[in-house]
Order: structure tokens, then sequence, then C-alpha cells
């Protein structure tokens, strides 16, 4: 890590904190050259691989808007959905693995969406598992009533 005023490449680590959010590290260092203090904050990566390969980096904000279409109407408020986005990156960085598939989002947003509405459940999972048939809501209303009893 270099000094932000010296330049030198040689620090020692003062004291290290969990960042705000849980997700980060943040560290004090002093330089070994010119003995000034500065803070790094440090956070692991987490990618997702799309169906046609492409690789990005995993966000809060794209499981909020594509769950945001699902509740449409619903009553559903922005906090909830940014717990619900919350849920989700954590149970897919438990996976352990630095790169997760698309796939694995979806299954992970379906658990938490269907505790906060199943309407929306149901309009998420419809097209996340691409219904073609009123059969196939059916079987998915009746595993929803089978749950509850």
């Amino acid at each position: 890590m270099r000094c932000p005023f010296c330049g030198h490449s040689d620090s020692r680590v003062v004291d290290s904190r969990a960042g705000d959010d849980g997700a980060s590290i943040r560290r004090r260092r002093q330089c070994a050259r010119c003995g000034r203090r500065f803070s790094t904050s440090e956070t692991s990566s987490l990618s997702v691989v799309k169906r046609s390969g492409v690789v990005e980096p995993f966000s809060r904000d794209k499981v909020v808007a594509g769950v945001r279409k699902a509740c449409q109407g619903r009553p559903v408020s922005a906090d909830q959905l940014a717990l619900l986005a919350q849920q989700v990156e954590e149970s897919v960085r438990g996976s352990g693995r630095a790169e997760i598939e698309a796939h694995e989002v979806g299954v992970a947003v379906l658990a938490p969406l269907r505790e906060l509405d199943e309407v929306a459940y149901l309009r998420f999972a419809s097209v996340y598992r691409g219904f073609t048939s009123a059969e196939d809501f059916e079987a998915a209303i009746a595993a929803l009533r089978a749950d509850q009893g």
C-alpha cells in the first residue's frame, strides 16, 4: 500500500475494524518513511457470471430493480426491498466463492421474496422459472398453500 503523502510503498497496520456494512474492513496504517497515518478500506469482490458468459460485479441495486418490478402495486417499501437485497447478498456471499452464476442470485431471491409478499413472489417466480401455462401458476399456488397449512 503506497503512502498517499510521500508515495513510499511500505506501511504497517496500526488498527483494523469491520466497516459499517460488515462487508468491508477499515485499516489504519502508518507510513514507514514519513510516519504519517492514513486509512484504507478493503472489500471482497463478488462477481456474477451471466448466461451470456459476461462477468460483472454483484449489485444490490440490480437485485432491488428486478424485485421492484414484481412488487409493483404491492405494499412493499423501499426499506423492505433494501433489506431483501442485503439478505440475497449475504446468502450468495455465504457460498464462499468469488464468482457465482446469475441463476444462483435468482434462487437466493425467491425465499426472502416469498416471506415478504406472496403475490410478488409468484410474479417473480413466473418470469424466473419461465411459467408457460396456468398449470404452472396453479402448482406454485398449491405449494404456497401446502407450506402455510
